[in-house]
C-alpha cells in the first residue's frame, strides 16, 4: 500500500516518547501514510551523582537478578556495567518491556525475563524469577531513572530481597516549553497524541495554556496503558484511546480509530 493511500493519510501524529525511542513509532506512523511530528515530552540525561551507579557494577556479582526499568536505564548503565567486566554468569537480567529486552541483547545481554503481554511492574512482578522463593534472602538490584513507582522494590522486599535502587538517569521537562509544539498547532494542524507516560502527560498538560489545554481536551490522545488513561482522565481529558500495549499497539490503534473525515 502507498503511504500516501494509507490509514493515516493526512494525519500528523505528535510522537512524545523520549527522543532515543521515537525513531520506531515515527516510521511506523509513515509507513500508514500519516505524518509523525516528534515532541518529546520527557529530557533524558545522565544522574548528577555517578556513585551509585560505580558502587552496584563494583559488586554486581553479588546480586541474584538486575531489573532494568526503561531502555534509558539499559543506555546509562550497561556500558559502565560492561567496561567494568562480562556480565556475571550467575546474574538474572530482567525487564519491563520488550524494548529493554531489546536494548540489553543489542549490548550481548541475553535470556532477559520479561512480561509477555502488558508491559508493566505486576505483570514483572508476576514472573517466576520475582517471587519469593527465588529472592528470598538475595540481592536485588534495580536500575532506574530518578524517582517513579516504588511498586516493584516494594514488593520485593516484601518477599524477602534486599533491593538496590539505583538512579542511573535523569528525567526532566522539554526545555523548550510548549512553543514547538503550539506553532505547529497553530499553523499545520494536529490530529492525535501518543503518549506512553504519565509523568510525560503532566508535563504536556503543565506547559500548556488555556487554550492549548481546550485543544488538547479536543485532540484524540492514544495511550498503551490503563494506568496512562487514568492519568488523562483525572487531568480532564477526555478524548482518550486506550490502545494494545508498546509501540505496536499504539499504531494498530492509529491505524483502526474511527478517524472523523478531513474537510
Amino acid at each position: 500500500m502507498s503511504p500516501s493511500l494509507g490509514p493515516l493519510a493526512g494525519r500528523t501524529i505528535v510522537v512524545t516518547r523520549p527522543r532515543a525511542q521515537a525513531d520506531a513509532l515515527a516510521a511506523a506512523i509513515r509507513a500508514a501514510g500519516g505524518e509523525p511530528f516528534i515532541f518529546p515530552l520527557l529530557e533524558i540525561g545522565p544522574a548528577p551523582d555517578p556513585a551509585p551507579l560505580a558502587d552496584a557494577v563494583a559488586r554486581l556479582g553479588d546480586y541474584v537478578l538486575a531489573v532494568f526499568i526503561s531502555p534509558n536505564a539499559v543506555d546509562y548503565s550497561l556500558p559502565a556495567i560492561l567496561a567494568h567486566g562480562p556480565w556475571p554468569a550467575g546474574l538474572t537480567s530482567a525487564a519491563v518491556g520488550q524494548g529493554t529486552v531489546r536494548a540489553l541483547a543489542a549490548l550481548g545481554v541475553g535470556g532477559t525475563v520479561a512480561p509477555s503481554e502488558r508491559f508493566d511492574s505486576e505483570e514483572l512482578l508476576e514472573l517466576p524469577e520475582l517471587q519469593a522463593d527465588r529472592v528470598a534472602g538475595r540481592r536485588v538490584a534495580i536500575f532506574r531513572g530518578d524517582g517513579g513507582r516504588e511498586l516493584l522494590a516494594d514488593t520485593l522486599r516484601e518477599r524477602g530481597a534486599s533491593v538496590d535502587c539505583i538512579p542511573c538517569y535523569t528525567r526532566s521537562a522539554p526545555a523548550d516549553g510548549a512553543g514547538p509544539l503550539l506553532a505547529r498547532w497553530q499553523h499545520g494542524g494536529i490530529d492525535a497524541f501518543t503518549v506512553s507516560s504519565s509523568e510525560g502527560l503532566r508535563h504536556l498538560v503543565d506547559m500548556l495554556d488555556a487554550d492549548g489545554r481546550r485543544r488538547l481536551a479536543a485532540t484524540p490522545l492514544f495511550v498503551p496503558h490503563a494506568r496512562i488513561a487514568e492519568s488523562a482522565a483525572a487531568l480532564g481529558l477526555g478524548c482518550v484511546v486506550l490502545t494494545g500495549a508498546a509501540d505496536a499497539g499504539i499504531i494498530d490503534g492509529l491505524c483502526t480509530y474511527n478517524w472523523p473525515h478531513h474537510d
